[in-house]
């Protein structure tokens, strides 16, 4: 039986990997609470979760396919393996003498010593392979069940995180702040507004510069083609391409999973927070002079307008329910077309008013 290949990367090893993440996570948010920056050391807690987490789904999803893929062998080759294992107790039962006489005399005796001293060695190699094979099986099983626990104080740890940041979030008050609001400008603009690009543009008239704080963000333009997605994900759509109405939009689309933590890619100044046409909650910031990045799709978002941001700070979270049920969070990994990641995270950026493609910008690929 030829057993299939190991993967490049272990299961069983990527799976243990991700557990140590989980443990350091848990570690790092007991640390929190008596940190200088509390707000960084959460946001860094809570994205150590979600890292931790998604490659703790990836290694059991290795490890089901694996343990799947010995198991298929054993199935397509079980007649064969049971003659196998008959020779192989017959060899072991029969007396050694024996082994070495032949009715038809010398000659019949030699060839029988000829065959065995070949075909031992191969029956040998074949148990061990076999056994081998089993022992993974074993190995992958007692990891997926010792995973749980692992997986079950992820989930309540990552919560937890969570609540503490926006709590953190919404007791900060050292944020520098560059601009205010004019009320009632942004109510009418928001009420007005039919297109994301004529909110973005009336934007400019409905904040008040505060000239008093000089807060500058250099660097944006020589940071193109450097950024980090703002969100663990994947892109699913790109600039240009149509969405199943036929929409098509000058941003990215990226999938994602539920309560997943949204951080700027840059320091920035807040423009706007709040619902925006059919985007959903929308936070739309300032990273340059004349450069206003839009994300859209949020279930909770972070901070007030004039407020400036540095790079990494969060900016909110996704919306969606945490998975009541560890196995069934576990389960929804086996989807292969990433139905586990239903939240979508819009992002476009702009320039002078004119959407420019995010991937002159960002890092990634999306595939």
């Amino acid at each position: 039986m030829a057993a299939p290949a190991t993967a490049q990367t272990d299961p069983a090893d990527s799976a243990r990997q991700a557990m140590r993440l989980l443990e350091d996570a848990q570690a790092a948010l007991d640390d929190a609470d008596g940190a200088s920056d509390r707000v960084a050391a959460l946001t860094q807690t809570v994205q150590a979760y979600e890292a931790g987490l998604a490659a703790l789904r990836e290694g059991l999803r290795q490890a089901r396919v694996r343990e799947a893929a010995i198991d298929g062998v054993f199935q397509a080759e079980n007649e064969r393996l049971a003659q196998l294992l008959g020779v192989l107790q017959a060899i072991e039962a029969a007396p050694e003498p024996h082994l070495l006489l032949h009715p038809s005399g010398p000659v019949g005796t030699a060839r029988t010593g000829m065959i065995l001293s070949e075909v031992t060695p191969a029956l040998s190699a074949e148990a061990n392979r076999l056994r081998e094979a089993l022992q993974e099986i074993a190995v992958l099983r007692s990891l997926q069940e010792a995973a749980v626990d692992t997986l079950e104080n992820g989930l309540t740890g990552v919560q937890r995180a969570r609540t503490e940041l926006s709590q953190a979030m919404s007791n900060r008050t050292d944020l520098p702040r560059r601009f205010t609001t004019d009320p009632e400008a942004m109510e009418n603009l928001v009420a007005t507004a039919d297109t994301l690009e004529s909110f973005a543009s009336g934007l400019m008239s409905a904040t008040v510069e505060d000239t008093s704080v000089s807060i500058a963000n250099p660097g944006f333009v020589e940071a193109q083609g450097t950024l980090e997605l703002p969100v663990l994900g994947r892109v699913i759509r790109h600039a240009g391409e149509a969405d199943a109405a036929g929409v098509r939009r000058p941003g990215w689309v990226i999938a994602t999973r539920p309560l997943t933590l949204v951080t700027l890619p840059w320091a920035a100044t807040i423009r706007y927070l709040g619902p925006l046409l059919d985007y959903g909650l929308v936070a739309i910031v300032e990273p340059g002079e004349d450069y206003l990045l839009v994300l859209a799709g949020l279930g909770q978002v972070f901070g007030e307008v004039g407020e400036v941001l540095p790079q990494g700070a969060p900016i909110g979270l996704m919306g969606g329910a945490a998975p009541d049920d560890p196995q069934a969070f576990l389960i929804s990994n086996d989807q292969s077309g990433g139905a586990e990641a239903s939240e979508t995270l819009y992002l476009e950026l702009r320039h002078e008013g004119e959407p420019v493609d995010p991937a002159d910008w960002f890092a990634v690929s999306g595939e």
